[in-house]
């Protein structure tokens, strides 16, 4: 099942990449303590982990909402041909995302929103496609959310050092900038009300501008969270980072923040990255939390 139906909102789970990410745990998750990878190898493989190569396991996925009418996407993964020196994995990927989409039943024209969690390679990816040689939208009809932290962060004429390594300018340019030049873009700040059963929050600390989609509907709850977490031992070890977090002490406070509060509601939380069912919902254990039930979404 790759389907489900959270009160008025229907979420569909279209997965561009599943595999490994030619990481080891001590490198992606560098602050979790490897005897917390050991104790819980026994569910951990193979959704999450390869322990014979000593690689993580991960998907790239879109989340694909229906809500009051409209398509909404929630983030674009990697893309098609786009040249990324930095990270092998994702440079000059040829995948047939488009076509997975559709057997959604989502033409690119019929998506009215695309949400961009935050602006790293693997979340704007099909936020654009290769027209001869140029970026064009990918989704002509479609407004791009994008938190105005993230945008003039990642925007190398700001001069950030982050946004000047090679794979975050080639990201800017060939993603973000097109939609924008198009006039496709939302620059939102502090929270945005989408409808009566999603809104977006700020989340900083992964990037500047990350932030959470909150869905509250019919008394079911949900949390798309992005790259807040990328592997299922942070929600065991909510202090642990990813190598890739921004700024290490804003993104463990604001962890800790969100699993909290959706320990104490009942909510699901589905980051961008995992793979097996997705998601979970999480219970306090003390000063961290376990995994209470995993999400309904089946197995990849």
């Amino acid at each position: 099942m790759r389907e489900i139906v959270l009160g008025g909102v229907e979420i569909t789970r279209v997965v561009e990449y599943y595999g490994s990410i030619a990481m080891a745990p001590s490198a992606f998750v560098p602050d979790a303590p490897a005897q917390t990878w050991r104790d819980n190898e026994s569910w951990l493989v193979p959704d999450f982990l390869d322990p014979a190569a000593d690689e993580c396991v991960c998907a790239v996925q879109t989340w694909v909402l229906r809500s009051q009418g409209r398509t909404i996407l929630v983030d674009t993964g990697v893309g098609n041909h786009k040249e990324r020196p930095d990270t092998e994995l994702w440079d000059h990927l040829d995948t047939d995302f488009l076509g997975d989409l559709a057997r959604a039943g989502v033409r690119p024209e019929d998506v009215d929103l695309v949400i961009n969690t935050h602006l790293h390679i693997d979340h704007v990816g099909w936020n654009t496609r290769l027209e001869g040689e140029d970026w064009v939208p990918t989704f002509p009809n479609a407004t791009y959310l994008i938190s105005r932290a993230d945008f003039d962060f990642w925007n190398p004429a700001n001069g950030h050092p982050s946004a000047q390594r090679p794979d975050s300018r080639n990201t800017f340019h060939d993603s973000v900038a097109p939609v924008h030049r198009a006039g496709q873009t939302l620059l939102w700040e502090g929270e945005h009300v989408i409808d009566d059963n999603l809104r977006l929050v700020l989340a900083p600390g992964h990037t500047p501008g990350s932030s959470v989609l909150s869905l509250d509907s019919g008394g079911d709850r949900a949390l798309f969270i992005g790259d807040m977490l990328h592997a299922p031992v942070q929600f065991l070890e909510p202090d642990a980072n990813s190598c890739f977090c921004e700024d290490p002490v804003q993104a463990r406070a604001t962890r800790r923040k969100v699993l909290g509060q959706a320990a104490d509601t009942s909510t699901l939380v589905l980051p961008a990255h995992l793979g097996g069912h997705g998601g979970a919902e999480v219970v306090r254990e003390g000063e961290k939390f376990a995994i209470k039930s995993w999400a309904p979404f089946a197995r990849i």
